[in-house]
């Protein structure tokens, strides 16, 4: 079946050009059994071409699909994918060896260990890097916003357990996620009015930095969410040292989510870095969480990108 198909060619300097479109790309074409050949891979980015995660989720995919690949190596700019039948349930563990993230590694193998033809106990998937860094969504984003939409909306429960987290510069974390495997295809959804927001959560946290930064981070974001017309008896945002043991390295971040009537979750976020006092980073999750409420839409920029990949197996 590897060679008897004719290999679809996709862009990589499409759109924005960076690494979501070769995560798509790749997490269909195991899916749907079909090869792909990618060029100009992360053509828009400096340095162009595959970095360590990017490598590390090609192979997980590859790994889950049983799929033969060229130019999965550190700074290639092609890529040639040729999937085969996917047979569940897997056990595996992914590990880009640097901080690149966690959740991005779970959204390109996640549709590929959602569907089996026959029923089977779930797959377990260990997957190492960092869990808060920028540029990606925290995994806090995953637990808190994503994972809550697929077990609402989709009925999936996906099971999360963060075993340790890994900031950036120097990763090192680990989450295990339980994927239960699905017959049937997803139900289609209809999600068309927000309804009004109920509460707002959240958690400000840091590992290996005084608990006062976390703090700092949270009253920066409330006073930012009051400012912007948030009832003070809507808003329970928690600040959260990590044990020890829980975090290595040194980081932190904040995550916001509005939880609305009509069962939608819109998320705001930000990550720490030294540049930054905690103040900003509080401001700009409160901002980004004002600022997608204010679009008045269903979902927010990152549960389009992940819900995207969930809504292309709908029956």
């Amino acid at each position: 079946m590897h060679h008897t198909m004719t290999s679809m060619h996709i862009d990589g300097s499409f759109c924005e050009g960076g690494g979501q479109i070769l995560r798509n790309a790749v997490a269909l074409s195991a899916l749907l059994a079909k090869p792909i050949s990618i060029p100009n891979v992360r053509h828009n980015r400096t340095p162009p071409g595959l970095r360590k995660q990017h490598e590390a989720g090609i192979n997980l995919a590859a790994t889950i699909s049983s799929a033969e690949t060229e130019g999965v190596h550190l700074a290639s700019t092609s890529v040639t994918f040729k999937p085969a039948k996917i047979e569940l349930p897997k056990t595996l563990t992914a590990d880009p060896g640097t901080a690149g993230s966690t959740s991005l590694l779970l959204q390109v193998s996640l549709p590929c260990l959602l569907f089996s033809s026959s029923p089977t106990p779930p797959s377990q998937l260990t997957l190492r890097g960092g869990t808060n860094a920028s540029q990606a969504p925290q995994i806090d984003y995953t637990q808190h916003v994503f994972l809550p939409f697929m077990k609402r909306h989709f009925g999936v429960d996906i099971a999360l357990k963060i075993i340790r987290r890994g900031y950036f510069p120097k990763g090192g974390g680990a989450v295990f996620c339980s994927i239960p495997s699905l017959t049937e295809p997803l139900p289609p959804v209809t999600l068309t009015e927000r309804g009004p927001v109920q509460l707002i959560r959240g958690e400000a946290r840091v590992g290996g930095l005084p608990f006062i930064l976390a703090e700092r981070m949270k009253n920066a974001a409330r006073a930012t969410l009051l400012a912007g017309g948030v009832s003070p008896t809507a808003i329970r945002i928690n600040a959260v040292r990590e044990a020890q043991e829980e975090a290595f390295g040194s980081g932190g971040g904040i995550l916001l989510f509005a939880e609305t009537d009509n069962g939608c979750v819109i998320g705001g976020s930000s990550v720490s870095t030294k540049s930054k006092a905690p103040e900003e980073i509080g401001n700009e999750a409160a901002e980004e969480l004002l600022r997608n409420l204010r679009h008045d839409g269903c979902v927010d920029e990152y549960l389009q990108v992940s819900d995207l990949l969930s809504r292309s197996s709908v029956r």
